[in-house]
């Protein structure tokens, strides 16, 4: 409970008194035994309070009587008007019987609220060149409770440049004023920060605080301040344009444009430094503009000034020293000093072709260079002892102009940099021709081929020899060498072009007379001295079809026909006669086939096309014709094909004959024949066979009437054949026609043929030729120079 007071006055008003923000439900007072109320009645009445500000605040309690707190009450709210007095006045209402008690409420101050300033941030601009003493108006703080409880004093956080005096209105207020009791350096302390507390003098004790900030204006007493006086900066050459060098940081302590510094080459930096490097003037950046160069300057100074911008511009200075770092950025170089770009294709080994010298602009190892020939080439590069950057080219191996006409020696020279730099040079070097080479056939032996028949003056070939030599020591004439062949000299059956080799036959050559020539050709060049070689050349003499068959068998003399007599009981398969051809061309186009041209029945008689022997094909009835015509073709094998023919009348005969072997002979073969004497062989054959034949028809003309001996018994290799004295005569003449033709054949062949007589006592008499006649002499050379 709380302690009230109550005042009793006239007119009936009850006053109580009691303390703001009383909890609720706390009793103010007992208004029933306060103002003679029942406490029975009183809880069947109707009992009204007023309400202020739309809030019931006390209320009674009808049992008890009392008058208790609802809401708690807040004196300056109630009374918004600060007095050291506030009453809150109502009325009580009691119906049945009607009855109203004005009541007054006192409350009381309690100090529930703490000073404050309406501004909590004061902010003040005090310029650093303001006298002590000076004085700064502060805002008042307030208080809403009363008493004792308003502001009592105001206090200041310690500062030595800052003090408060506190004066008092008419009216009791208090104004606080800021005082400067110490000159200002802004650069030393820009703001200070101040904190003005306000105390009130309640139990407790409550204050309230505002920040005071006092920013010193600032004036222009600092010039700018380098952190050194000299820079050293090292830097590579060749850096790229718009490289940072380094950024210069002058500081003021000044502020606003007092502190704003524009930066600036003094005279005293050279204009190729200024060409080089750039100076920003807002932000102090010295960046390369132009080309670092350590061959050009090894290092570079730049004296520079900031300057501020206040009304009295002040300024600092200080130097830039930038050390040029080097780089390996220049190419060793190559300097011919002297050079033979010709020479002969002999020239001796350790012979000096050039004089070479190299440099390089770079220091260190940067500039340490070395020459080199990368190329597997008959060069070397001697190296000077007394100057090292100096050498020699030397010839390191014999040249030969037709191996290499010309070299290109590709110089090149290193430096030890990292990474290392080269460069390289040319040197073209042409070597001179020197008859040092023969001419030379593509071929040692050449085989010409030359068909017979040629028209004279034809190209045979063209044998043209090459010299890798130049100029006249390459010009070549070409020459037959003489020789000679059956006392007929090589110029008189070739010819050669002296200048193109082209080879030309002055004559015609023909097969069956002259086979093949060697000799040999000179090709010689127009050198000093001249050189020379030869080749070796074999003409053979192709053959042509030019010779037709010669019919050699059976015998009849020119265009007549031959007539034969066979018996018509003649057995089937039986020789009735056999045609033996001859070809004086090669062996390719002598090759001879037979074959039938005319035949009176073809049911009667056959043909071997390749030895000509026509036989029966069955035997003769009394319907076939007494007289048979045969004509047969011998036909070589050329292109195109040559022939010739005999034709033979066939008479059958009604006498029977016994019949008789072909002949007789014991082949003997040996193989002595080489090919040059099988040519030799061919043509005594040919006139052997012309002394042949008018031997035989002599030997007819005296042996028509000789009579037929008795037969003889059969012996091996002969033929007996009982025929009457009439076709014995004709069969001598052809059977001695067929050996020689057999003869001739054979003998072509390599092989030699013996031929043995038949034994005495023959029906038929073969002739023996007397050595008187030569007909066995003939024979016998013929033989002997079989081979």
């Amino acid at each position: 409970f709380v302690l009230c007071a109550v005042w009793r006055r006239a007119l009936s008003v009850t006053r109580y008194s009691i303390a703001e923000e009383m909890e609720r439900g706390s009793v103010v007072a007992n208004l029933a035994s306060d103002l003679g109320l029942e406490l029975g009645g009183l809880a069947q009445r109707e009992v009204k309070l007023d309400i202020f500000h739309n809030k019931k605040y006390l209320d009674v309690n009808k049992k008890t009587g009392e008058l208790y707190i609802v809401e708690k009450m807040d004196r300056e709210y109630l009374c918004p008007i600060k007095t050291t007095s506030c009453f809150l006045k109502l009325d009580v209402i009691i119906e049945s019987p009607l009855r109203i008690f004005n009541i007054e409420l006192g409350i009381t101050d309690i100090n529930d609220n703490a000073p404050h300033f309406r501004r909590d941030r004061v902010e003040l601009d005090v310029s650093e060149s303001a006298s002590p003493g000076e004085r700064f108006s502060l805002p008042n703080a307030v208080d809403p409770d009363v008493g004792i409880n308003t502001i009592k004093t105001y206090k200041l956080s310690v500062s030595d440049h800052f003090t408060i005096e506190i004066q008092t209105g008419s009216d009791g207020t208090q104004y606080v004023d800021l005082v400067l009791a110490k000159s200002l350096d802004r650069e030393e302390t820009a703001v200070h920060n101040l904190i003005l507390t306000a105390v009130d003098g309640g139990v407790p004790v409550r204050s309230g605080t505002a920040n005071i900030i006092v920013h010193v204006q600032d004036t222009n007493d600092n010039p700018p301040r380098f952190d050194k006086q000299t820079y050293t900066i090292n830097m590579t050459e060749n850096s790229p344009l718009g490289t940072l060098v380094m950024k210069l940081n002058a500081t003021d302590l000044d502020e606003g444009l007092n502190s704003e510094i524009v930066y600036s080459f003094t005279l005293y930096t050279s204009e190729k430094t200024q060409d080089v490097f750039a100076l920003n003037p807002n932000t102090g950046e010295i960046t390369v503009k132009g080309t670092v160069d350590y061959e050009d300057m090894k290092f570079y100074e730049m004296h520079i000034e900031a300057r501020d911008k206040g009304t009295h511009p002040l300024l600092g200075q200080c130097k830039v020293v930038v050390h040029v770092t080097d780089m390996n950025d220049n190419f060793p170089e190559i300097t011919i000093q002297s050079v033979k770009n010709t020479v002969d294709e002999n020239i001796p080994v350790g012979s000096v072709i050039a004089l070479v010298g190299i440099s390089d602009r770079d220091t260190g190892d940067n500039g340490k260079a070395s020459l080199s020939i990368n190329q597997n080439l008959p060069f070397i590069l001697n190296q000077s002892s007394d100057r090292p950057m100096h050498y020699k080219l030397i010839v390191s191996a014999p040249l030969d102009r037709e191996l290499v006409p010309e070299y290109d020696i590709l110089l090149t020279v290193t430096d030890a940099g990292t990474p290392p730099l080269s460069d390289n040079e040319t040197i073209q070097l042409h070597l001179l021709d020197v008859n040092d080479n023969a001419p030379q056939f593509p071929q040692s032996f050449y085989t010409i081929r030359v068909m017979e028949n040629n028209a004279p003056g034809a190209l045979l070939s063209s044998l043209t020899a090459f010299d890798p030599d130049l100029h006249e020591n390459q010009y070549l004439v070409y020459f037959i060498l003489e020789k000679e062949i059956a006392n007929t000299s090589m110029s008189m059956l070739f010819s050669i072009n002296p200048e193109n080799g082209n080879l030309y036959a002055l004559k015609t050559f023909d097969y069956e007379i002259e086979k093949d020539f060697l000799f040999h050709i000179e090709a010689r060049d127009s050198g000093s001295p001249p050189l020379s070689s030869n080749v070796t050349v074999h003409i053979i003499i192709v053959d042509q079809n030019d010779n037709a068959p010669v019919i050699v068998s059976p015998w009849r003399a020119h265009g007549s026909v031959v007539e034969e007599k066979i018996p018509r009981s003649t057995d089937k398969g039986s020789l009735v006669a056999k045609v033996i051809a001859l070809d004086t061309d090669s062996v390719h186009n002598s090759r001879i086939t037979y074959q039938f041209l005319q035949v009176t029945d073809a049911t009667l008689f056959s043909l071997d096309q390749y030895n000509g022997e026509i036989r029966t094909m069955r035997m003769f009835s009394y319907r076939d014709p007494r007289h048979q015509r045969l004509v047969v073709i011998a036909k070589d094998n050329g292109e195109p094909a040559l022939s010739a023919t005999v034709t033979i009348k066939l008479s059958t005969m009604e006498t029977a004959v016994k019949a008789f072997s072909d002949m007789t002979e014991v082949p003997l073969e040996y193989d002595i024949f080489s090919d040059l004497n099988l040519y030799l062989v061919i043509g005594l054959g040919s006139v052997s066979f012309l002394l042949l034949i008018t031997i035989l028809v002599t030997i007819v003309l005296k042996c028509q009437k000789v009579k037929p001996s008795k037969a003889a018994a059969p012996c091996r290799n002969s033929v007996i054949s009982e025929r009457n004295s009439t076709i014995a005569d004709s069969t001598l003449v052809s059977n001695d026609a067929y050996w020689y033709s057999l003869f001739l054949a054979e003998t072509r062949k390599g092989k030699l043929v013996v031929r043995q007589p038949v034994p005495k006592g023959s029906r038929y008499i073969v002739s023996s030729l007397p050595r008187g006649t030569g007909l066995t002499d003939t024979s016998d050379s013929a033989a002997s120079t079989l081979q």
